[in-house]
């Protein structure tokens, strides 16, 4: 980071959930418990997929690299954040700041990314069935899923650089509990911060409307396929399959867009810090759950799996 040396501040302090002094123990212990339950949820549903051959195929491929990016996304945010609940001294370093931007946007852009990859899938699968096999080959299966990590890899450093080649001279202290875009512009100093915050903004928002009309797209051509099919159980199944990830994308863009989309007046920091959570904690909580839950062939994978051991 070729200007970081300017910069009059060599760490920064979270205010994170001191506001809410008296509830700091009790969101530990629920955060905690939730970061558990999603380590736990992928590592089932990476099990479950490695050990059953049926489920050796091109979607659940893709499900077992956006769970890997989950955990490694919790990763990267929610065990500082658990430990700043129960310390007193909340202070994390410039380079360590950075890193933590640079990790949890990269792997938030390869969700994205592996998100639409996922739709695609769907789409070929109902859309063009005779083709699956030639569209969705193990080397065309592996160049999705590493253009997406690669993908996530480059917006999540040109985000990290933007913002940390800008010099921050003044107070150090992060309206939030994790190195973030707009807590630290607020932070910034120099002429160029607006255009610095234009730029990123135009990325996150590009990002994310483009995969979103990628997936809007294949799905319209999926209900479409599916309406044409003459019987109701044809139905019922072709759009089985695409629950779950319908489900978890609904999810994902809803909390997605109400972070990025939403109105830039005058608001709390608390209801900054609090909204926060749905993406950090609450997103990756919810998605293991309703793969699990949604997906009959995972479901009977499972209880296959597991259950007869326990």
């Amino acid at each position: 980071m070729p200007r970081a040396n300017l910069s009059a501040v060599s760490e920064f302090i979270f205010i994170g959930f001191s506001p809410f002094p008296h509830l700091q123990l009790m969101f530990f212990l629920l955060f905690l418990l939730m970061y558990l339950f999603t380590l736990l949820g992928n590592l089932l549903i990476l099990t479950t997929i490695w050990g059953e051959r049926s489920l050796h195929t091109p979607m659940y491929l893709f499900l077992c690299a956006l769970s890997i990016s989950e955990i490694l996304y919790t990763f990267a945010i929610v065990p500082r954040m658990l430990a700043d609940l129960l310390s007193t001294r909340r202070s994390i370093a410039f380079v360590a700041c950075a890193s933590q931007m640079y990790f949890s946007f990269t792997f938030g852009f390869t969700h994205s990314f592996l998100l639409t990859v996922m739709g695609y899938d769907r789409y070929v699968a109902i859309c063009h069935p005779l083709r699956y096999n030639v569209l969705m080959s193990p080397r065309g299966c592996a160049w999705l899923v590493a253009w997406s990590w690669a993908g996530g890899s480059v917006l999540g450093l040109v985000v990290t650089m933007a913002i940390f080649h800008l010099p921050f001279c003044g107070p150090n202290e992060i309206h939030h509990f994790v190195c973030h875009v707009l807590p630290l512009l607020k932070l910034a100093c120099g002429g160029n911060v607006s255009t610095v915050a234009l730029g990123v903004g135009l990325v996150c928002i590009t990002a994310l409307l483009g995969c979103c009309l990628l997936i809007l797209l294949s799905y319209a051509s999926i209900i479409a396929t599916i309406l044409r099919i003459p019987s109701a159980e044809g139905r019922h199944k072709a759009f089985s399959t695409c629950a779950s990830h319908l489900t978890v994308v609904v999810v994902h863009y809803g909390f997605a867009s109400v972070i990025y989309l939403k109105s830039k007046g005058p608001q709390s920091l608390e209801g900054d810090t609090l909204m926060g959570v749905t993406y950090t904690v609450l997103t990756p909580f919810l998605s293991p759950i309703i793969f699990s839950l949604r997906n009959k062939e995972l479901k009977s994978a499972m209880k296959k799996t597991f259950f007869p051991k326990l």
